[in-house]
């Protein structure tokens, strides 16, 4: 039996634990990754990036390595047509199959210095005061992993949420939907088209790949783990669309239901979930995907924080509190459009009245915003600010200015404390003095003496704010007070400049460099 430690081990290699593991990396905790698939997924499963989550990989530098997937404003809530235009830098839907976003963020996890270690099933779980023990069986025999923390990012099925007996009370499915990728057909594209027979779904992609999607009204449920075959896709969609697709040859074949379930709490101790681990979901217009990167960047500088001694266990209290209610939101909706999507002629009259409701610019925003994850708003504590406790906006540089933006300066993932410059309002010591008592944690960026002039207007339309490493504004005003409280909220204790070790000055001059060469 071999050891390795790790301040925080995570169980599952897909999206959502590798976009934890590189939050972490930033964090400066060290990160080890456990898979128990040998070789990434190829499959392409979830297809869409909203705009939340494009604003996110765009304040970690991914966009480049993403390149330019294909966007479309038109999105829709139970198939009815809705614009999913809102106001920032990458409105609507942002078509990237799942494979290539996994292998993206493996990429920048590993080049951030992550571990991961495939082939590894995860067997047993017992946890401590002080850490957390797996053990895990893999090609070489049995090893126990330890970590200070352990997160389950380990899917519906989630091995991790079973042993770590966390609550997870679900509605039973009562619709399926049938899921496969065929190659060699020739069928119109179809758009939510709801028949008398049941629902069916196509788009040819550019590759000749042809993506069905299909429910037959009265099919019933499969029993649960069964998995389905092509002539079972053959038959519903010959049933609901008359058109025989046989010929076709399958690449992949799954199953979806709208069961619900959530867990009762993210967090058991020192043990946590993440994405489809503590939601399960039917995977209507993406959501579920982005529902879970978002999940671990709330997750990953608080855990980093916590992990390396910089701030109290308390902190990852309000990643459940945050998160949860970002679930049972997006799990809520998904529910009313899974009704509207599988149900009979029953719905027709309430989509009739969805359809001229969406026309209302209030009722599409408002729908636009729960869907694209624009909209989530935290509870940071009081204040009156219009944006407390959202995203700041990612005002982008006037290319005549030479700036880089405002998402350039959360590469670091560290938390940034923007006031006026002394010149400018000379109010603003009273905030920076305070906060140098953060610095291993926290930037000051002042305004007119800042290069980048994104900076500087967020400064000037909004006031001195202080914003979280996931890019959320956590204190806004002039109260050096409030300010401090906001930063031992969000941050931990503070520890005086002179306090910093060496280990701690060269981790924080590492973290720059990372984060100015990304």
């Amino acid at each position: 039996m071999t050891t390795m430690m790790a301040d925080v081990l995570i169980v599952g290699a897909g999206p959502v634990g590798l976009m934890l593991a590189g939050e972490l990396r930033l964090g400066g905790a060290r990160v080890v990754v456990a898979e128990q698939l040998v070789a990434p997924m190829s499959e392409s499963r979830a297809s869409t990036l909203h705009a939340r989550t494009m604003e996110i990989f765009d304040c970690r530098g991914l966009l480049g390595p993403l390149g330019t997937p294909r966007s479309d404003p038109r999105g829709h809530f139970g198939g009815v047509p809705l614009d999913l235009t809102l106001p920032g830098p990458y409105p609507g839907q942002w078509k990237v199959p799942q494979a290539r976003t996994e292998a993206l963020l493996q990429d920048w996890a590993r080049s951030l210095g992550a571990t991961i270690r495939r082939g590894l099933r995860v067997e047993s779980l017992s946890t401590y005061d002080d850490h957390v023990a797996v053990t895990v069986q893999g090609a070489d025999g049995p090893s126990r992993l330890r970590a200070r923390y352990l997160v389950g990012s380990d899917g519906e099925q989630s091995t991790i949420r079973e042993l770590a007996e966390f609550a997870f009370p679900r509605i039973p499915a009562r619709h399926e939907m049938l899921r496969a990728d065929v190659r060699g057909i020739e069928i119109p594209d179809r758009r939510f088209q709801r028949l008398p027979g049941g629902l069916a779904i196509a788009s040819r992609g550019p590759d000749g790949t042809t993506r069905v999607m299909v429910h037959a009204h009265g099919a019933g449920l499969r029993p649960e783990g069964a998995k389905p075959v092509f002539s079972e896709v053959v038959a519903a969609w010959r049933q609901v669309t008359g058109e025989d697709i046989s010929r076709g040859t399958p690449l992949w074949i799954n199953v979806l239901t709208d069961v619900s379930g959530q867990a009762g709490s993210y967090r058991n101790g020192r043990v946590l979930l993440a994405g489809d681990a503590a939601h399960v979901q039917m995977p209507v217009g993406g959501q579920a995907l982005n529902l879970g990167l978002q999940d671990a960047v709330n997750l990953g500088w608080k855990l980093a924080l916590v992990a390396r001694g910089r701030a109290g266990q308390q902190l990852l209290d309000s990643y459940d509190t945050e998160r949860r209610a970002a679930g049972e939101q997006v799990l809520a909706n998904i529910r009313a459009q899974a009704l509207l999507l599988l149900g009979t002629a029953d719905v027709d009259a309430v989509r009739e009245v969805l359809s001229e409701l969406i026309g209302l610019p209030s009722v599409r925003a408002r729908l636009a915003g729960l869907i694209s994850g624009a909209s989530i708003r935290y509870d940071v504590g009081p204040g009156d600010h219009p944006l407390l406790g959202s995203p700041v906006p990612l005002v982008r540089a006037r290319p005549a200015a030479g700036g880089t933006g405002m998402a350039a300066q959360l590469r670091k993932a560290r938390g940034l404390l923007l006031i006026p410059a002394r010149e400018d309002n000379p109010g603003s010591r009273l905030l920076e003095d305070p906060a140098r008592s953060w610095s291993d944690r926290v930037d000051v960026l002042k305004g007119s003496s800042h290069g980048d002039d994104a900076v500087r207007d967020v400064i000037a339309a909004h006031g001195p704010v202080l914003i979280r490493p996931d890019g959320y504004i956590a204190w806004a005003g002039d109260n050096p007070t409030g300010l401090s409280l906001a930063l031992r909220r969000w941050f931990g204790p503070p520890r005086p400049v002179q306090a910093l070790s060496t280990e701690d000055q060269l981790s924080s001059c590492a973290g720059r460099q990372t984060g100015a060469g990304r």
